[in-house]
């Protein structure tokens, strides 16, 4: 008999972010002047203190395993961090520290999953969501938000599309790519929705500190007693501490699905970095005054972006509520012809951008949007200006 692969691993999609992203970083280090849209992490260095306490874990000597699930002072600042921010208690059997926001989302569905079972999706997504479900044998049943609701999707979109084999919603607020925030009384909506249905929500809060202007972060698990128990949130440190590489996320979850996520994690991993653990216990623990700085950082850039894509030609766009992308529609372009060839993806303009331009953008095939193109703010402002000419440069010679 032949040998063969997995059929499963065969039909994962490559996050195509991060491919662009390696894509600029490799013509930069030619020497080529290319502005990449596609950061998916704040351009800050990791806050010193942060950094001092890793490396006086490691000085220390505490580079030894740790309890699967995460050490016991880190679950507790977790918990604190619940209480204070989320308005949630979670007691530290509840908290399951992971590898990152990607190893807390594969913990839950392993945890929740039986092959089979559907998940539904709201549209745009992150584009790691579907490929999650899939390799933990889930079937992803998507439904799309419109401009008119900014993106969003609606507690009746998603009751239309429960079946008997529906196990759970996802839902990222602030979201990822359109930057857009959920409302209090639009997640009361789902919330009632999850619990008329009886099932799990997995809310994504990744982006929870990055909200601006009168916009404000609620927990859908913060609602009431029954989504509380039907709810796994999942947050971490890469984006609000700019912590990307450190690869520490968290879950608040039942005592029952935290054992199970633990388990699992203790044959996969181990546990999580012992010094990232440490230098994340810092993070949550000491000052706080670099999240508020790199908040009004990135609104600042949010406001410029807006401005500016509102302004060209052919391209249109929603203010950002969150998160630090912008979600642009190209669907105008994509009717034009570039060196008389019609354009007509917006991989193709993309390929385009990146050839011509220099200009490194995502492509929204893979967060369900195809005429679309995510634009991220974490970048200098100097390279936004910069990016931005030369996108207005192309719309308008078409």
């Amino acid at each position: 008999m032949a040998l063969t692969l997995s059929r499963k691993a065969a039909q994962v999609k490559p996050s195509s972010t991060l491919a662009i992203t390696a894509k600029a970083k490799e013509l930069k280090a030619e020497g080529i002047d290319v502005v990449g849209f596609g950061a998916g992490e704040p351009d800050f260095n990791t806050p010193e203190n942060i950094n001092e306490a890793a490396i006086a874990a490691i000085k220390s000597g505490f580079t030894k395993y740790t309890p699967a699930s995460g050490i016991a002072e880190l679950k507790k600042a977790v918990s604190r961090k619940f209480e204070e921010f989320n308005g949630l208690h979670y007691g530290t059997d509840q908290i399951v520290i992971s590898n990152g926001g990607k190893h807390s989302l594969t913990n839950i569905f392993q945890a929740i999953m039986n092959p089979g079972d559907e998940v539904i999706i709201p549209a745009p997504y992150w584009l790691t969501y579907p490929e999650i479900v899939k390799l933990c044998d889930g079937v992803p049943v998507y439904v799309y938000g419109t401009k008119d609701f900014g993106y969003k999707v609606t507690a009746r979109q998603i009751e239309n599309v429960v079946t008997d084999k529906t196990k759970a919603v996802i839902l990222n607020t602030p979201n990822n790519p359109t930057g857009m925030v959920y409302s209090e009384g639009e997640l009361r909506a789902i919330a009632d929705v999850a619990v008329k249905k009886d099932i799990y929500v997995v809310a994504d809060e990744m982006y929870e500190n990055l909200i601006y202007g009168d916009k404000k972060h609620v927990s859908i698990a913060s609602l009431g007693e029954e989504i509380y128990k039907r709810t796994i949130t999942c947050s971490g440190l890469s984006k609000s501490y700019s912590m990307t590489g450190w690869r520490i996320g968290y879950t608040g979850s039942s005592v029952e699905i935290a054992k199970l996520m633990g388990s699992i994690q203790s044959h996969q991993t181990s546990n999580p970095n012992s010094i990232a653990q440490k230098a994340a216990l810092e993070a949550l623990r000491g000052p706080q005054d670099v999240v508020t700085a790199m908040r009004e950082e990135f609104d600042q850039r949010r406001k410029y972006m807006y401005e500016r894509v509102s302004q060209m030609p052919l391209v249109d766009a929603l203010e950002p509520e969150g998160a630090f992308y912008t979600f642009v529609d190209f669907t105008d372009v994509l009717e034009k012809s570039y060196k008389g060839v019609r354009i007509g993806t917006a991989s193709r303009v993309a390929e385009i951008l990146i050839e011509d331009y220099k200009v490194a953008v995502v492509p929204c095939q893979d967060f369900g949007f195809d005429n679309f193109v995510r634009l991220s703010y974490a970048i200098s402002m100097e390279n936004i200006k910069k990016g931005l000419d030369r996108i207005e440069e192309f719309v308008s010679s078409l």
